[in-house]
């Protein structure tokens, strides 16, 4: 099955060198390119391609408010959106990831991450390297925030359902959270499933914002 994709950056230079590095891959189409955020959702819209590849900081519509009309949008649920960035703990990724984007990579990437980040953001996972989310958690953790409300969905999710989304906060992946409850991995990703349905989180990513917006990071 082929992967539709848009890439959206305002360096033509960029656009061409993840173009080339993407149709070397049998199973994807890059359908359409935007030079601007504005761009970059007509285009959307018009071809509903798998994945966007989007940049943060454009001209006329940013990255970030691209992707919110793009997440927000019913008839584009298909779509999924994967932000590129030249710095892993810029503020404006955790506000893209807060948007619903399902994951980021920084430019400096190798092809075969790109691609390999394409196929996983296409088939609905996220992509959130545990190391990259380790270090954005905490560059935002060190940093005040005023209260976001999601502390009283906390009440929404079991002990054990918690404690999962405390570990998801902190970068781990299901094998670890396993190892870390004594339970199999299985099991780890039925809590995430649950959890991710409880609180309205359509990926992981979307755990990780949320686990840090309701100020459970870092626990236990």
């Amino acid at each position: 099955m082929t992967i539709r994709v848009v890439i959206a950056d305002d360096q033509p230079l960029i656009r061409e060198g993840f173009r080339a590095i993407l149709e070397r891959a049998e199973d994807v189409c890059v359908v359409a390119e935007a030079a601007n955020g504005r761009e970059a959702v007509e285009l959307v819209r018009q071809f509903q391609p798998d994945v966007v590849i989007m940049d943060v900081r454009m001209p006329q519509l940013d990255g970030i408010a691209a992707t919110r009309q793009i997440t927000t949008n019913p008839a584009l649920a298909g779509t999924n959106v994967l932000v590129i960035t030249a710095y892993e703990v810029d503020a404006n990724v955790f506000e893209a990831l807060r948007a619903g984007a399902s994951g980021f990579l920084l430019k400096d990437l190798e092809p075969d991450d790109l691609r390999r980040a394409v196929s996983v953001v296409a088939s609905g996972e996220s992509l959130l390297a545990p190391s990259a989310t380790k270090r954005l958690i905490a560059h935002f953790v060190a940093t005040p925030q005023h209260p976001t409300g999601q502390e009283e969905k906390l009440t929404l999710l079991t002990e054990r359902e918690r404690e999962v989304l405390t570990l998801v906060g902190q970068g781990l992946t299901n094998s670890e959270i396993a190892s870390r409850l004594f339970i199999s991995p299985a099991t780890a990703k039925t809590h995430v499933s649950r959890s991710m349905l409880k609180l309205d989180a359509h990926d992981r990513a979307q755990l990780v914002v949320f686990a840090y917006e309701a100020g459970i990071v870092g626990a236990g």
